[in-house]
């Protein structure tokens, strides 16, 4: 049939001479163009199918196969093209797809015809109806191994031995994203190009392909790289059919999950190594400072005096003497450079195998072993922290108390010895601060009186034994006391206890606060009547941080004041500077309450703190007061002192009124009053005098106040 129909003019139909001997043929006729069309079919093709020839014309030729043999023709047609000198090719086995749906297994015989269009495959087909029932099973089976391959997370595809795709599923083409119109095609070498475009390595592909294909019972596993970034594994095993091999299965399976998931798994794994060394460090390690921390420095410090006793050890205590202030005007940040600076210079004073700790806040401790000169090492720490440093652009030189104790031959406790320093450390304050002290037995005996004045306070306190003297303020202009500044006293077993003993314990223990309001309720009650006579008379009364950081402080004094009938404006509380910069908001705020109450504010101690006179503006107050070590510089009267003139004039410039604290001699009364001073406090005119002893208190006062006067006018 193939050489009759190449015999005729190549127009790939039949021409009217032979129609009717091809119809009465009992064999169905189809001619199928390249592009997979069906463009001729014989009347027993109508027959066999049940497609009248209209509906079939012009179709694709699959619409009447089975599913599982559509692609068979495409590659058969691929075959005969590649190998010319074959003009046809045995019957092949097929099952064919009536138009009411049923299959039906036929023998397939095709051949190429060459035409004027071009080449095209005839393929004639005979019902092979003995065979069905004998084939159910296989048919069966191929479905079942159809189902299987589409059902697989792996991507199939099936290679003949010539090279050609002889199968494929469809995950393999979602996997890889083959288009379909693309497949359409049956062009195995551009979905073979189309594959290579989305990888890595596509040289890599072929040369395992090859390697392959020479050695066709050899099987492989390796990775594909995609360079979208995924990860295939590919398999590949031969294909055999009774011990032949007939092509190469490939499977691939996309593998970019599980990697991300074990690369993640491993970053975590990492992670969690990094943060459990992390953690170590910081059960032993100081983060601010890098020094070992209190943890750390009591291992060492116990291994140590568990060792031989013949080697020394010695613990050094120290912290910086009015740090607090550093925080409170220059910032948490200035804080920690701070502190970060002097772990460096304490690492540096010490040698490599020595501890440096911190035990917090400002608290540091040196532990030395075997050290031939442990105060030449305290010396050392002392003069090295004293060395001035510039943080956030000012310039600080810190000061240090530390206290030395020694480890003695008589088994001691870590404890005990680190209490042993730190009772050194604060009889180093005791004597001025700056400076180290080595432990004596003597101090503790200095404990001991301290925790006694504590208890002796307290109940003072709780009793109200505390009292209250008075101080007058007078004024060179006119001539007069304008003001009594309240101090609270102590009288213990009948002797005053100074107030620079009581007062520190006092803020020490948390008493200060119950001591400040007792000093306002006796300031209001015992000057009621010389506050009374005159409204512009004031009393002063002196306020830390830690009463204004009680939230009912403000209301406290002002219901002390209307309970007492006093105005508030006739009380001026006197401050420190640092109470300016603590952190804590509600200081600030509790002295706004009282400013507008009319409640006077005046700094104290102007001039000492580390703020500058240019910062002054900034402060809500309305007056301050000249510290004492600037008014004993004025020996003479004759000195030239520009800082005293600075401080007074800037203070008016700025509406506040200047009080010189300290004033002893009447040289230093006639130079302030010539500075233009508001008022002037000190012994000069008054000692702090009892309720009974204000009298007495205004009448020093006005016998000073006459001979200044009279000096100003022989002047």
């Amino acid at each position: 049939m193939t050489a009759s129909l190449a015999g005729q003019e190549p127009t790939g139909v039949p021409g009217p001479d032979y129609q009717a001997v091809i119809d009465s043929l009992p064999d169905a006729l189809f001619i199928i163009a390249e592009n997979g069309s069906i463009t001729y079919m014989n009347a027993a093709a109508e027959r066999m199918f049940g497609y009248p020839q209209s509906e079939l014309i012009s179709q694709d030729h699959r619409v009447i196969l089975a599913e599982d043999f559509r692609e068979g023709f495409r590659r058969l047609f691929n075959a005969l093209r590649r190998d010319p000198e074959t003009r046809d090719h045995p019957p092949l086995e097929a099952y064919g797809l009536r138009r009411d749906g049923t299959e039906f297994k036929g023998e397939v015989a095709c051949a190429l015809l060459q035409s004027g269009t071009g080449v095209s495959m005839t393929a004639t087909i005979r019902a092979a109806r003995h065979l069905e029932v004998a084939d159910a099973g296989l048919r069966e089976a191929m479905s079942l191994l159809n189902a299987t391959l589409e059902s697989t997370a792996d991507g199939i595809l099936v290679v003949d031995t010539e090279g050609q795709i002889a199968g494929i599923n469809e995950q393999f083409v979602s996997m890889w994203g083959i288009p379909h119109e693309l497949l359409a095609t049956h062009d195995d070498e551009a979905v073979i190009s189309f594959v290579l475009g989305l990888l890595q390595d596509p040289q890599g592909f072929l040369d395992k392909v090859h390697e392959l294909y020479a050695d066709p019972m050899a099987e492989s596993n390796d990775i594909l790289k995609f360079i979208d970034g995924r990860t295939f594994e590919r398999y590949s095993r031969p294909q055999k059919v009774a011990d032949k091999v007939v092509g190469r299965v490939w499977s691939f399976r996309d593998v970019s999950p599980r990697l991300a998931a074990q690369d993640q798994a491993k970053r975590a794994m990492a992670d969690l190594a990094e943060q459990a060394a992390q953690l170590k460090a910081l059960a032993f390690q100081d983060p601010l400072t890098g020094l070992a921390n209190r943890k750390l420095f009591h291992d060492q410090l116990a291994e140590a005096l568990r060792g031989d006793r013949a080697v020394s050890v010695d613990v050094l205590l120290l912290d910086l003497d009015d740090f607090k202030e550093v925080n409170d005007i220059l910032g948490h940040h200035a804080g920690d450079e701070m502190l970060t600076e002097v772990a460096r210079r304490l690492r540096a004073c010490v040698r490599p195998d020595d501890t440096v700790a911190r035990l917090g806040g400002d608290e540091f401790v040196v532990l030395l072993t075997d050290s031939p000169h442990p105060d030449s090492v305290a010396e050392r720490i002392v003069a090295s922290l004293n060395v001035p440093m510039w943080v956030d652009g000012t310039m600080l030189r810190p000061s240090l108390s530390l206290g030395l104790a020694t480890a003695g031959e008589d088994a001691v406790a870590g404890s005990e010895l680190l209490r042993q320093a730190d009772v050194a450390m604060y009889a180093a304050k005791a004597a001025g601060k700056n400076r180290y002290m080595r432990f004596e037995a003597e101090m503790m005996t200095a404990l001991v009186q301290r925790t006694d004045m504590e208890a002796g306070l307290r109940m003072a306190v709780d009793s109200g034994q505390i009292m209250v003297h008075y101080q007058p303020v007078i004024s060179p202009r006119l001539g007069d006391v304008v003001q009594f500044e309240a101090l609270a006293r102590w009288k213990r077993d009948g002797e005053m206890v100074p107030p620079a003993q009581f007062i520190p314990t006092a803020e020490r223990s948390g008493l200060i606060s119950a001591i400040g309001l007792q000093v306002i309720r006796h300031s209001f009650t015992q000057l009621r009547p010389w506050l009374a006579a005159d409204a512009t008379r004031s009393v002063a009364v002196n306020v830390s941080g830690a009463q204004l950081k009680d939230c009912k402080f403000a209301e406290s004094v002002l219901q002390l004041a209307a309970s007492c009938a006093t105005d508030p404006r006739q009380l001026v509380l006197e401050v420190t500077e640092s109470v300016f910069f603590d952190p804590d908001a509600h200081v600030i705020r509790q002295l706004d309450v009282l400013r507008d109450a009319g409640v006077r504010v005046a700094l104290d101690d102007f001039g000492t703190g580390y703020s500058s006179l240019g910062r002054l503006q900034d402060l809500p107050v309305d007056a301050v007061k000249i510290d004492r070590s600037f008014v004993s510089m004025v020996r003479t009267g004759a000195e030239k002192l520009p800082i005293l003139n600075s401080m007074i004039n800037m203070a008016h410039s700025l509406g506040l009124t200047v009080t010189a604290e300290g004033i002893e001699t009447g040289a230093q009364a006639a130079y302030l009053t010539n500075l233009d001073c508001d008022s002037l406090q000190g012994y000069l005119f008054s000692h702090p005098e009892p309720e009974a002893g204000l009298e007495l208190a205004l009448l020093r006062s006005a016998d000073a106040i006459d001979e200044l006067q009279g000096v100003r006018l022989e002047g």
